[in-house]
């Protein structure tokens, strides 16, 4: 099966392992407050991405120096899951973030989790991880990530805010509430900071070339409605020669003119440009437009 554009993207960011503790542990925090459950009862964890699901146990152990009760099925068709269920496992990751097992849980950004920067992003990117994705930039721009969580959609804002001086949308789906970003630099930005510069990239080319294909379609249709108003045009300019030589007044009309409409008759495809330059001596494209007009208000005028 074809791994999608979000799949790449949390391959790519899962290349880079946190080196320490504490970016271990606001990794981690961004995990468990964007995954499936995090609460009293048990963490679950589901993923599809095999290299988010590789990472997931070192990360546990790099932080907690706990391993999952369960982990992901061989036969699982795609989706990984891991629980922890065990109450003393629980209670040390609980601890680890300042909150108390036995406490009725609001469940919220520690500060003091994600006080460095290099903390701020891990976090980030474990939220990204557990609970984002993005779309295929050559279908459209949207990135997300999702939280049942109020608290944390709002602390997140604010450190998106803070970190990348942008704000995301929020919108409310089945209950839980969303971030989300539409516009491709912001994507874009968002991504390098959580070390996925080829898939920035990846969006800033798809939307170059919709850009360069937009520019190119509406120079086609340009083009078109030009060459459509050239060919009204010599089509208006041999309907009035026609009248003009039916009633015998060609060779009365000035010189000039009598070039012009012997020029149209000779080249009924050409340009006004092309035309001013057949004349003895060449003129200029508004000369030769005048005098073709000249012509055509003649014919009219006769065919009264």
């Amino acid at each position: 099966m074809a791994i999608s554009f979000s799949g790449t993207t949390k391959a790519e960011i899962c290349r880079v392992f946190p080196q320490k503790k504490c970016c271990a542990l606001a990794e981690c925090f961004g995990i468990l407050l964007y995954c499936n459950s995090f609460g009293a009862k048990g963490i679950r964890i589901i993923t599809e991405s095999r290299e988010f699901a590789i990472n997931l146990p070192k990360l546990f152990r790099k932080a907690f120096g706990i391993a999952f009760d369960v982990f992901p099925d061989e036969n699982s068709g795609g989706k990984h899951v891991f629980l922890v269920n065990d109450e003393a496992k629980l209670a040390t990751i609980m601890s680890a973030y300042g909150f108390d097992l036995h406490d009725t849980l609001a469940l919220h950004v520690n500060l003091p989790i994600v006080e460095d920067d290099c903390c701020k992003m891990s976090f980030l990117r474990g939220a990204f991880l557990a609970g984002g994705s993005v779309t295929d930039p050559a279908k459209g721009y949207h990135m997300e990530i999702t939280t049942t969580h109020k608290s944390v959609a709002r602390e997140t804002d604010l450190l998106l805010r803070e970190i990348l001086e942008f704000s995301p949308k929020v919108a409310e789906r089945n209950g839980a509430l969303v971030l989300y970003i539409k516009q491709s630099e912001l994507i874009s930005d968002f991504l390098t900071y959580l070390g996925a510069p080829i898939a920035a990239m990846g969006i800033m080319e798809a939307r170059l070339e919709k850009e360069l294909n937009n520019k190119v379609n509406r120079r086609c249709n340009c083009d078109d409605a030009n060459t459509s108003k050239v060919v009204e045009a010599a089509q208006e300019q041999l309907a009035a020669i026609k009248i003009l030589r039916e009633r015998g007044l060609v060779s009365k009309l000035p010189i000039k003119i009598q070039q012009a409409i012997e020029a149209r008759e000779q080249n009924p495809e050409a340009s006004l440009t092309e035309l001013a330059g057949m004349m003895v001596p060449a003129i200029t494209k508004p000369a030769m437009n005048h005098r073709l007009k000249k012509m055509v208000e003649i014919a009219k005028e006769a065919a009264q």
